[in-house]
């Protein structure tokens, strides 16, 4: 009888074992059937199930808002040129459906130019929807045909800069000032005469330069080459034009002195402001002798960076 009763007892208990390790199966099976149920439904799945690879999806989801996702979704097929655009170095997410929309009307422009030129808020016509620029900012105040300066605007550490380094009543804001002595009398030493022609303008003063230059030449060179009231960066007592005696605008680039510039103002601050090739962006035609101060390190980023300030602005500033 005893050992009856020690045989049922063994089998309840192996019976016991068995429902629980069925439950404990269930459970687990479970879990995970729950845990793939709600990976199906993550973007990292949907993207990979229509093309893309584990990294190209979550390169997407970091990229791309939700609701960017949601109509890249719908296409149900990969988008190489999605891919390319986010992988622009200076590429922002904010921005993301303008670059979708500028592309569609360019499609022969490179990602990296349509990442350049909306970031910098040129897909838009000039002048047209301008606001007024942060000047909060202090010597890294952007100022161009999109941010500009109110007619009140006002700068209040004006230094005149001397005749031996000047041609005329020219004044910068002082830190510029300073910087630019320092410059100059470094660039005597090699050799080099450097004589700034202009530099700061009340808005008055610009308005009265725009206006004669659009009445001699017309409305369209003067938007080229002078900058409406408000949009030029002689306005903030930042910006300087320099040259070497007997230069003009047009010799300038292929002076001795402008080589010694353009290898040499970042270390002291300045950067040359309208590049070669970079009117669609900055809304000027090319100047070699318009120098704007950022400070020794800004100065050194963005030109090292070999990208435009509007451009540096929008992705290490504004960002």
């Amino acid at each position: 009888m005893a050992s009856k009763k020690k045989l049922k007892l063994k089998k309840g208990v192996k019976k016991r074992l068995f429902r629980l390790i069925l439950v404990l199966i269930v459970i687990i099976l479970g879990i995970k059937g729950l845990s793939i149920y709600k990976y199906h439904q993550t973007y990292e799945y949907k993207l990979i199930q229509i093309g893309y690879t584990k990294e190209e999806a979550n390169k997407l989801e970091d990229k791309i808002s939700k609701e960017g996702i949601e109509n890249l979704l719908k296409d149900d097929s990969r988008d190489d040129d999605v891919l390319a655009l986010v992988s622009e170095k200076y590429y922002l997410k904010r921005n993301y459906d303008l670059y979708l929309d500028y592309y569609k009307h360019n499609k022969s422009d490179s990602f990296e130019k349509i990442v350049a030129k909306v970031n910098a808020g040129a897909y838009r016509e000039f002048y047209k929807d301008t606001q007024e620029t942060d000047t909060s900012k202090d010597i890294l105040v952007l100022v161009n045909k999109y941010k500009v300066l109110t007619e009140d605007y006002e700068v209040n550490d004006l230094k005149k800069i001397p005749a031996e380094y000047s041609y005329g009543e020219v004044e910068a804001r002082e830190e510029c000032y300073n910087a630019y002595l320092k410059m100059a009398k470094a660039a005597k030493k090699d050799g080099i005469s450097l004589i700034v022609t202009s530099g700061y303008r009340t808005y008055a003063r610009q308005e009265e330069i725009y206006m004669e230059m659009r009445n001699s030449q017309g409305k369209r060179y003067a938007d080229a080459y002078a900058a409406r009231p408000g949009s030029s960066e002689h306005e903030t007592g930042l910006a300087l034009d320099v040259f070497t005696y007997s230069a003009t605008t047009e010799n300038f680039e292929k002076t001795e002195t402008y080589k010694w510039l353009n290898k040499n103002a970042h270390k002291y601050g300045f950067i040359r402001r309208y590049e070669e090739g970079k009117a669609d962006i900055t809304g000027y035609s090319p100047e070699s002798w318009h120098f704007r101060y950022l400070g020794v390190d800004t100065a050194t980023k963005v030109k090292n960076a070999g990208i435009t300030y509007e451009e540096y602005y929008a992705y290490y500033i504004e960002k």
